[in-house]
C-alpha cells in the first residue's frame, strides 16, 4: 500500500473533526517526535506545528507527571485570536488542532475522545 492512500483515511479523519467541530480550522497529525504524518491545513506550516506541537506535548506530560494528575490528553493554548490545542494520541503520536474564536470547545471535548481512538486504531494498522 503506497504512502498516499495509507494517509487518506487519516485526512478523512482530521477533516471530518474540522466537519463536525465550529470553529476548528486546521489540524496536524504527527508523530510524539513531530515528524508530520498527515494534515488538514492551508495556512499552518504543518512541519513547523508537529514539531512545536511534539515539544507542547512532551512539557504537558512533565507537568502532568510533576502535578501527579494522571497521563496527559491535552493541552489547550487559548490565545487572543483563537486557540491551539494538542492531544496525545496513544504514546507515539499527537494531534494539533488550530482553532478560531469561534471554537465550540464543549463540541469539540465531546468529539475529541473518539477522533483520537480512531486515529490510534488507523495508527496501529499501518504499523501492524
Amino acid at each position: 500500500m503506497s504512502e498516499t492512500r495509507a494517509a487518506d483515511p487519516l485526512i478523512d479523519i482530521l477533516a471530518a473533526l474540522r466537519d463536525k467541530v465550529m470553529g476548528v480550522s486546521e489540524s496536524v497529525l504527527a508523530t510524539a517526535d513531530g515528524l508530520l504524518v498527515a494534515t488538514d491545513a492551508a495556512t499552518v506550516h504543518p512541519e513547523s506545528v508537529a514539531a512545536v506541537a511534539a515539544a507542547t506535548l512532551s512539557l504537558g506530560r512533565r507537568m502532568a507527571q510533576q502535578g501527579e494528575t494522571g497521563m496527559l490528553r491535552q493541552v489547550i493554548a487559548q490565545c487572543s485570536g483563537g486557540h491551539v490545542l494538542v492531544l496525545a494520541v496513544g504514546d507515539r503520536a499527537l494531534l494539533a488542532v488550530v482553532a478560531d474564536e469561534g471554537l465550540d470547545l464543549a463540541a469539540f471535548q465531546r468529539e475529541a475522545p473518539a477522533v483520537v481512538e480512531e486515529l490510534t486504531r488507523q495508527l496501529d494498522a499501518d504499523v501492524a
